[in-house]
């Protein structure tokens, strides 16, 4: 997407993010319990994100946040597997590129941390979002993996890096 710079979280970027995550959800009719828009980490990613072989991206088209996507090591994930996380873009950000910019960036960022593996947690609400996993090779799950405590998530995907 041209103009779109793509940088690490900063602390003022919370307020930003933690609107578009939510209005993101209540978009598509995904926001309920369970997921992160009643999520109190939501409201201050840039300390969420502050954990060893974490990293959250964000995403600024003419100076303005329009998303971003993050690498999480989430609790009881097993050994070398992350979280590809709150990848969240505006409906004007959207279609351009961007998304796989986000992902393509978490991706390499997973690697060289020395992931072996990278899970995702979604819902059938976001078709979208879910397609453009399975172009980057990620494959459906019978089941969750982990703690992550997002019950209201009924989609797991796995990818092998």
């Amino acid at each position: 997407m041209k103009n779109a710079v793509i940088r690490i979280i900063k602390p003022d970027d919370n307020k930003a993010l933690a609107t578009i995550v939510r209005s993101v959800l209540a978009e598509f009719g995904a926001n309920r319990p369970g997921t992160v828009y009643y999520d109190q980490t939501t409201d201050n990613l840039f300390a969420l994100f502050q954990q060893e072989k974490c990293i959250y991206y964000v995403a600024i088209i003419e100076d303005e946040i329009v998303g971003g996507a993050g690498i999480f090591a989430s609790a009881g994930l097993p050994e070398k597997t992350c979280e590809l996380v709150k990848m969240y873009l505006t409906k004007n950000a959207r279609g351009g590129g961007l998304g796989r910019m986000l992902i393509e960036k978490c991706l390499l960022f997973a690697e060289s941390s020395g992931y072996k593996q990278v899970y995702i947690e979604t819902m059938p609400e976001l078709k979208k979002a879910m397609s453009v996993y399975e172009k980057f090779g990620f494959r459906y799950l019978s089941g969750p993996m982990g703690n992550t405590g997002h019950f209201g998530c009924d989609v797991w995907m796995l990818k092998d890096l």
